[in-house]
C-alpha cells in the first residue's frame, strides 16, 4: 500500500477511534449529559466498540494498526521499519482530530460541567492518595476525557501496568494469522475489539489502560490547547508513562512472538 493510503486510512480511522473512546468518558464525565455516570462498563465496551469501528473504516486503506505499539510491534516482528514514520504521523494526526471532534459532540456540556463551581472548586476533587511513592494528580476536571492518569501515582507500577496492557494487546494482534480464518471477514478486527475490552475490564483499573501512545499524548495535546475555563494542567509530569509503556510492551510482544510463533 502506498505512503498515502497509509497516511490517509491511519488518521481517519484514529480520529474514529478517539472521537468514539472519547466521546464514551466524555457521555459518562460531562454534567448534563445523558450517560453521566454509567460507570466503568460502559467506558470499556465503548472503547471496544471504538477500535472496531475504527478498524472497519480504515482496514482497506492502511491495515488499520491506529496505535504506535501495534505499529512497532508489527515492525519488531517482520524486520520491516519503512513506513513506521508514516503510520505514527497518521495515528498521531488522527487522534488529534479526534479529542477536537469530541469536544464540538459535546460543546454545550462541556461549558455546563466547567461552570459548575463545585466540580472545578479543586483540580483533583479526589484529594491526594497515600503511600511512600504515592502523589497527588495534577490533572484537571475533564483531563481524563482527553488522556489517562493513575488512580495511585507509582511511577513503577504506572510504567509496569501499561507496559503489560500493552504487551497483551499487541500480541494478540500479532498472533491473529496463526489460528486459520481469524482476521478473515472482518473477524480480527472483532477479537482485536473483544481483547481491547478484556484489557479495560482486567486491568484498566489502575491507569486507564492507555496502551496507545497516540491516543493519550494526541489528546492531552488538545485538551492543552483547547480553551476550556478553568480545565487546570495537563499532567505533563505523567505524560511520558503512557508512551514508553506501550512501546516497551510493544517491543517485548515483538520479541516474544519472534521467539516462541516465529
Amino acid at each position: 500500500m502506498s505512503s498515502d493510503n497509509i497516511f490517509i486510512g491511519e488518521t481517519i480511522g484514529t480520529a474514529i477511534l478517539i472521537l468514539l473512546g472519547g466521546g464514551v468518558c466524555a457521555a459518562v464525565t460531562l454534567k448534563s449529559s445523558k450517560a453521566r455516570n454509567a460507570g466503568w462498563l460502559a467506558i470499556t465496551f465503548g472503547w471496544g466498540f471504538a477500535v472496531l469501528t475504527a478498524v472497519y473504516i480504515s482496514s482497506s486503506l492502511s491495515g488499520a494498526q491506529l496505535n504506535p505499539a501495534v505499529t512497532i510491534g508489527i515492525a519488531v516482528k517482520t524486520g520491516d521499519w519503512s513506513d513506521v514514520p508514516v503510520y505514527i504521523a497518521g495515528q498521531m494526526v488522527g487522534a488529534m482530530i479526534g479529542a477536537a471532534l469530541v469536544w464540538v459532540a459535546y460543546y454545550g456540556q462541556f461549558q455546563a460541567h466547567m461552570s459548575d463551581p463545585e466540580l472545578v472548586a479543586v483540580a483533583d476533587p479526589e484529594g491526594p492518595v497515600t503511600g511512600k511513592d504515592a502523589q497527588p494528580s495534577p490533572g484537571g476536571p475533564v483531563l481524563g476525557i482527553f488522556s489517562t492518569g493513575p488512580e495511585i501515582r507509582v511511577v513503577w507500577q504506572n510504567l509496569a501496568t501499561e507496559i503489560i496492557g500493552t504487551f497483551v494487546l499487541v500480541l494478540a494482534v500479532l498472533t491473529q494469522g496463526l489460528t486459520k480464518g481469524l482476521g478473515l471477514s472482518g473477524t480480527g478486527a472483532l477479537m482485536t475489539a473483544f481483547v481491547v475490552v478484556g484489557i479495560g475490564l482486567s486491568l484498566g483499573g489502575p491507569t486507564g489502560y492507555a496502551i496507545n501512545p497516540a491516543r493519550d499524548l494526541g489528546p492531552r495535546i488538545v485538551h492543552a490547547l483547547l480553551p476550556l475555563r478553568n480545565k487546570g494542567g495537563s499532567d505533563w509530569g505523567y505524560a511520558w508513562i503512557p508512551v514508553a509503556g506501550p512501546i516497551i510492551g510493544a517491543v517485548l510482544a515483538g520479541g516474544l512472538y519472534r521467539i516462541a510463533f516465529a
